[in-house]
């Protein structure tokens, strides 16, 4: 009793001085102090918010017939799934990587959403870009130079959409079916599909700005068009739907969404 008797003096001690230090404190002073500490507060809330919303999106586009919907089922439960069919709607899913789903503790899942690369579909990809944290743009490296031009067009008119260039949003163009030997190198593909952009950047460029959809241009004027030159990151790697050879591409998934 007596050492709680005690602490309670000790306390009213430390009270009372508190509160004629406060009242020595001019009234302006204190009004801006307690301003400051208001701000602070909803500044860290406002953080602690931001971080929780952050987008665990990850969009999957390209041709049809890329290989984009075996994509998907490899990363979700291991498997080609559906084998060759090509996917008329969107396959969608949040779940946890299927090569970390042995993993111990707790892993952040992902959200995959598999947008159709048929022409008439491509529009739906606009309904997902605005949720999107990063896009795997997937090219067929086995049948790569009949598309190389649609694959160009295709990738030409995402890079230069507001919604990408605005959020930076980082993209992994993916060059699938690398296990068959007659497919062609990352680098191949990479070259090729600058030196088409770059095509389509000068043909573009002379078109009256209202007779084309692109929001923004590519490019640095007067030198060779690079993917290192565009607004977002974008880099280039290889993967294998069937074989389940999709390292790179889970790599780059948890470097924009943390486990």
């Amino acid at each position: 009793m007596e050492g709680t008797e005690e602490l309670l003096k000790q306390l009213k001690q430390w009270s009372n001085v508190a509160e004629q230090r406060i009242r020595e404190i001019p009234a302006e002073q204190l009004y801006v102090s307690i301003g400051v500490l208001f701000l602070t507060f909803i500044l860290f809330l406002l953080i602690r918010l931001l971080k929780r919303t952050k987008s665990n999106t990850i969009v999957l586009t390209g041709l049809s017939g890329s290989g984009k919907t075996i994509l998907f089922y490899q990363l979700r439960d291991g498997s080609s799934h559906q084998g060759t069919v090509t996917s008329m709607e969107p396959n969608a899913g949040s779940f946890v990587l299927h090569s970390e789903s042995e993993k111990k503790g707790k892993i952040n899942p992902v959200c995959v959403i598999d947008v159709p690369g048929h022409s008439r579909l491509r529009p739906k990809l606009d309904d997902y870009l605005p949720q999107a944290a990063g896009l795997v743009f997937v090219v067929d490296a086995l049948d790569f130079l009949p598309n190389c031009r649609a694959a160009a067009e295709y990738l030409y008119d995402i890079l230069t959409k507001a919604s990408v260039v605005k959020k930076k949003i980082p993209m992994l163009i993916l060059c699938n079916k690398t296990d068959k030997v007659t497919a062609h190198t990352k680098d191949f593909i990479r070259k090729q599909l600058e030196k088409e952009i770059d095509k389509l950047r000068t043909s573009r460029t002379a078109i009256s700005d209202a007779d084309i959809a692109n929001e923004y241009t590519l490019g640095v004027t007067g030198e060779a068009f690079a993917f290192s030159q565009c607004y977002n990151k974008v880099v280039v790697a290889e993967s294998s739907g069937l074989t389940g050879e999709i390292s790179q591409v889970e790599q780059f998934i948890r470097e924009i969404v943390r486990p």
